[in-house]
């Protein structure tokens, strides 16, 4: 419990009237009865808001969250008396919200609702640790905070906004959406779909003879793309991904950029499966059907980059071990040329028996600054220096193309659209 302004306002009005009595100018009777007429009013109304019971709380709040995206949240008061109640729900630090802390002005047993509202600044698990109230004496001479229930472990996902709005569209549109730049088939798929009648433009080897003269019409056969392959978006987890752009960090960007690659293969028909390793590890197995992407949100919802160098060998090692069937790797890093031996060396172990592509995230800020030019001095430096990097990163990329590795090349904003364009290019090609 503690003072009020109008108590510590009137504390200070009576030392200055005892400063008055110590200088003789005002009699001590006049002091005592100050005190005591300041004393017994400020007593009572301690006791009466020591005995006042605490309003009880509720808090409607969804047990799962997305980054980034603004939630409504409400809360609901139930008062047992007449009283002022200033509410401070204890929302997780650092996080941006609007609408708190609210001053609430409650009668004799009612309840008041209102909302407000916030946006999850990360991911993983977090705790609304309950709610702050500041309950006011009736003369105002006294604030007590008390913290209440409700206690709330909330998950916050990576943003899939992005999912819903793709699972409304065809695949072909979806992939599309994301910046995916789709090809004319060459040829046709490896899969057998149906017989239906020639088209102008069908290859002689659609044709079907045997039903061409039972139907005495020119039948074709159509093709597919083959399902039930597999794709395992391997993922950094290490220092590469702590970067920032776009109020996201790297790792945000990839694993954002992972689901819809992810969700878009399921809709093909093919198994999806995740090996994070670098800093924090997770694998989870590839899966068809859509419901995977569930297991895919719950497995990596709260994976966090780590300031620690990744072992690529390594993290190649325990994929091998993890994935004996073929599939297609799709292996998101920020490629330096002090790491391509290790490099190297991971990828040629995943080419035993995996097809691999390499995405590499490039800096946006470095683009930036060369198109900006270089007007003084230290600007030709600079600019001399993240020419001479790109330079350097460049000859790392070309040494993995050597090696018969897909590259990419891409900005975080480009990822999504790179990758799903790529794996349509190895489905169309029937490269795996």
């Amino acid at each position: 419990m503690r003072p009020a302004p109008l108590l510590i306002a009137l504390l200070a009005a009576w030392g200055l009237l005892g400063i008055a009595v110590a200088l003789h100018w005002l009699p001590t009777t006049a002091w005592i009865a100050a005190a005591c007429a300041i004393a017994v009013p400020t007593v009572a109304d301690a006791l009466w808001l020591w005995r006042r019971p605490t309003p009880s709380v509720r808090r409607e709040l969804p047990e799962t969250l997305a980054l980034g995206v603004e939630r409504e949240t409400w809360l609901q008061l139930d008062s047992f008396g007449r009283q002022r109640v200033d509410v401070f729900d204890l929302v997780p630090g650092g996080w941006a919200m609007r609408g708190l802390p609210r001053t609430l002005r409650m009668a004799r047993a009612s309840e008041s609702r209102f909302s407000y509202h916030f946006t999850p600044g990360a991911r993983g698990m977090f705790d609304f640790a309950g709610v702050q109230l500041r309950l006011h004496s009736p003369l105002r001479l006294w604030r007590h905070s008390r913290v209440v229930a409700p206690q709330q472990t909330v998950r916050v996902y990576p943003n899939f906004v992005p999912l819903t709005r793709l699972a409304l569209l065809s695949a072909e549109m979806a992939s599309r959406l994301v910046g995916a730049h789709l090809k004319r088939r060459r040829g046709e798929g490896t899969d057998f779909h149906q017989m239906r009648e020639y088209r102008v433009g069908d290859s002689l080897r659609q044709i079907d003879w045997k039903a061409t003269s039972r139907a005495r019409k020119l039948i074709s056969r159509e093709y597919q793309d083959e399902k039930n392959q597999q794709l395992v978006m391997m993922i950094d987890t290490g220092r590469r991904m702590l970067a920032d752009e776009g109020g996201l960090s790297h790792f945000d960007h990839v694993l954002n950029a992972s689901l819809v690659v992810s969700y878009l293969a399921l809709r093909q028909g093919d198994g999806v499966g995740l090996f994070a390793s670098g800093g924090e590890s997770r694998w989870v197995a590839p899966q068809r059907g859509l419901g995977a992407i569930d297991t895919l949100l719950r497995a990596s919802f709260d994976l966090q980059p780590q300031p620690v160098a990744t072992d690529y060998l390594a993290a190649a090692t325990g994929l091998s071990l993890r994935q004996s069937r073929r599939c297609l790797v799709m292996l998101v890093t920020n490629v330096r040329d002090e790491d391509i031996e290790d490099l190297l060396a991971a990828v040629r172990l995943l080419q035993k028996r995996h097809l691999v592509c390499v995405a590499s995230l490039r800096e946006r800020e470095l683009d930036d600054a060369l198109a900006r030019g270089a007007d003084t001095l230290p600007d030709a430096v600079q600019a001399g220096a993240i020419a001479r990097y790109l330079q350097q990163r460049a000859a790392a990329h070309e040494a993995l193309r050597s090696h018969r590795v897909m590259v990419l090349d891409v900005t975080a904003e480009e990822l999504p659209g790179a990758l799903v364009e790529r794996y349509l290019a190895v489905k169309r090609d029937g490269l795996l």
